[in-house]
């Protein structure tokens, strides 16, 4: 059974939201998204769309995520991401099925572990030497 087989569009379309007004009054996290959207509207539909291409294989989504954090959330910090799995993991419990909320969790645990990876580490030149931050961590 894939991924996608117990999440829908419609499920997409509710989740989404429900989560981000979560993130919205977290107080760790919140004011740094409150901070870099400014038209929530546009915002979630796009990442619908995301969830919908990384679920549903649909193709929708025609961004860069990491491009788009690098430049829209300078101040989001490696536990940051904890926080935002913490929440997604509640939301996600509260409003799938047990299967398709860990189907869910399992994906974004992914997702985040590659962001902060790409965030913040950036291989050293073949020259040698060590990994060094992309973004500061604070």
């Amino acid at each position: 059974m894939g991924d996608n087989a117990q999440i829908s569009e419609d499920q997409l379309k509710v989740l989404i939201p429900g989560f981000y007004t979560r993130v919205c009054d977290d107080a760790l996290i919140g004011p740094v998204f409150n901070n870099a959207i400014g038209d929530w509207k546009h915002h979630l539909e796009k990442l619908v769309a995301f969830w919908s291409s990384v679920m549903l294989t649909s193709g929708r989504y025609k961004g860069n995520p990491v491009a788009a954090h690098l430049k829209h959330l300078p101040t989001i910090a490696p536990a940051m991401f904890d926080r935002w799995l913490t929440l997604w993991t509640e939301v996600t419990d509260e409003l799938l099925s047990p299967e398709a909320a860990i189907t869910l969790q399992n994906k974004a645990a992914r997702i985040a572990e590659s962001l902060k990876l790409a965030l913040y580490f950036r291989l050293a030149p073949a020259s040698g030497g060590s990994p060094r931050p992309v973004l500061a961590a604070s």
